[in-house]
């Protein structure tokens, strides 16, 4: 049996503005209709592969649930709920530790990045099956990347002996210069570390316990405390929090390459034109583009344009005269790089976090697990919010302190609580919310309740919400 992992956390910062710390690439449409977490899930379609799991952070399951749901193919799968961020080797943990609660030590884990890039979903597929063979052996599987060029931004692996269609793993390396990543190409023997890989759940926790028992220590403590939330598995917060941080490769793999067990650890070449999108330059390489070199998104009128990135998500974007440059439009932020600059899109991150800018964190779009909420305008003591709540959806009791709410019905019907009132309101009808008055929206209906919401008040921050009950644990 295999068990796809899932690892979707991430900060945004490489590919702002359309990926935020609250809204990362994982969940965005970046190459496809789909998000790349929903890409991801996609390929594993031929491949005998139970529902996966999914690891990700507090602020991103209720946007991994939503995602999971829409897709057919993966519904029954697990959402483990990393209580900090600690890197690979704690996160994989967490899972291997959940699938021997459940029983299935022996299942291999398929361990797999929300946020890559494979173009060829027949050639993963292949791979997949061939490290399944050795994983299911007991060996410790990786999977690499068969170099197109001398890159400098990733790891390497070095191949050893020949095992049928992998190979034995020599050491892994760190990320070359030019000239070194040049001879690493010439020499035919290496490959780029992708980070995904393939073992049984029992055979990880029993190399984790060899070479870093305080990782799995503090992981082992946090699952034996853990609790089922709705869709989610919440390891205990307070012991995780003195996990060391460390990745899957320095924990487990490099140490296992020295010694009697080098022969354990395998690496299967995998040619599938494959991305971990880590710059707006590297998203312009995996992208379909014109006759002028140009990868274009959306609404955009390029004249004596070349090689650029140019994406639009709800205005006309228009170039003239430009070459090797990216061009970002999103909804609230417009950012333009030269192509050979786009590693320092995180330095314009560091500054919007550093005054404090809500940029950083979301987009004017904001989902939520009822629906969305868009921010259209807002003044001195005033804001005007577009709101969607999904057939069946019902936001928290609450109350605010600093300001009061008109409501008006756009389309579908209203479910109002205010204070002992509750009451019906439908289209081209509204009501108002008094500062300090308890209240809930909900939509009682079968198609989408959209409205407009008016805000007005001293403070007008998404923090000024005092929760009584929630369906969803946010309370």
């Amino acid at each position: 049996m295999i068990v796809p992992v899932i690892m979707a956390g991430g900060s945004g910062t490489r590919l702002w503005p359309m990926s935020r710390s609250l809204f990362p690439k994982q969940f965005l449409p970046l190459v496809s209709e789909n998000s790349m977490l929903q890409d991801t899930c996609s390929r594993l379609l031929g491949i005998d592969v139970e529902a996966p799991m999914v690891i990700c952070g507090e602020d991103h399951r209720f946007t991994v649930a939503e995602q999971l749901r829409t897709l057919e193919s993966v519904q029954g799968g697990h959402i483990v709920l990393e209580p900090a961020g600690r890197n690979t080797a704690p996160a994989v943990a967490l899972a291997a530790l959940q699938l021997m609660r459940s029983g299935a030590g022996e299942s291999m884990m398929l361990v797999l990045a929300a946020d890559h890039v494979i173009t060829d979903v027949n050639a993963f597929q292949v791979a997949t099956r061939k490290a399944a063979v050795h994983a299911k052996q007991g060996k410790m599987v990786t999977f690499g990347i068969i170099p197109s060029g001398p890159e400098t931004g990733y790891g390497y692996i070095r191949q050893g002996d020949t095992l049928g269609d992998a190979y034995q793993v020599k050491e892994f390396v760190e990320k070359p210069d030019v000239e070194l990543a040049q001879k690493y190409l010439s020499s035919g023997d290496y490959v780029w570390n992708s980070g995904m890989f393939m073992f049984k759940a029992s055979r990880y926790l029993e190399e984790l316990k060899a070479h870093r028992p305080d990782i799995l220590a503090a992981c082992e403590s946090s699952m034996e405390l853990a609790v089922e939330d709705t869709d989610f598995i919440r390891p205990d917060k307070e012991t995780f929090l003195s996990c060391p941080d460390d990745s899957i490769d320095y924990a487990v793999m490099e140490p296992l390459c020295t010694g009697a067990s080098a022969k354990n650890v395998v690496v299967v070449p995998l040619d599938c034109g494959w991305s971990d999108v880590g710059s707006w330059s590297a998203l312009w390489e995996v992208s379909a583009k014109d006759e002028a070199g140009n990868a274009i998104q959306g609404d955009v009128i390029a004249e004596d344009t070349t090689n650029c990135y140019i994406r639009s998500d709800s205005k006309l974007v228009a170039t003239v005269g430009l070459d090797d440059v990216i061009v970002v439009e999103s909804d609230d932020a417009i950012m333009v790089a030269a192509k050979d600059r786009v590693q320092d899109v995180k330095k314009i991150v560091a500054q919007l976090k550093q005054h404090g800018r809500s940029e950083a964190q979301l987009h004017r779009k904001v989902y939520r697990p009822w629906g969305f909420y868009d921010s259209i305008d807002n003044g001195d003591r005033f804001q005007v919010k577009r709101i969607v709540v999904k057939p069946g959806g019902t936001l928290s009791l609450q109350m605010h302190h600093h300001r009061a709410e008109h409501w008006i019905v756009v389309s579908g019907t209203a479910e109002v609580t205010r204070g002992d009132e509750v009451f019906l309101v439908s289209e081209n009808e509204s009501t108002y919310i008094p500062l300090g008055v308890t209240h809930r929206l909900a939509n009682p209906g079968a198609i989408p309740l959209e409205m407009i919401e008016v805000q007005s008040g001293s403070y007008l921050g998404e923090d000024d919400i005092v929760r009584f009950e929630d369906t969803y644990g946010r309370n």
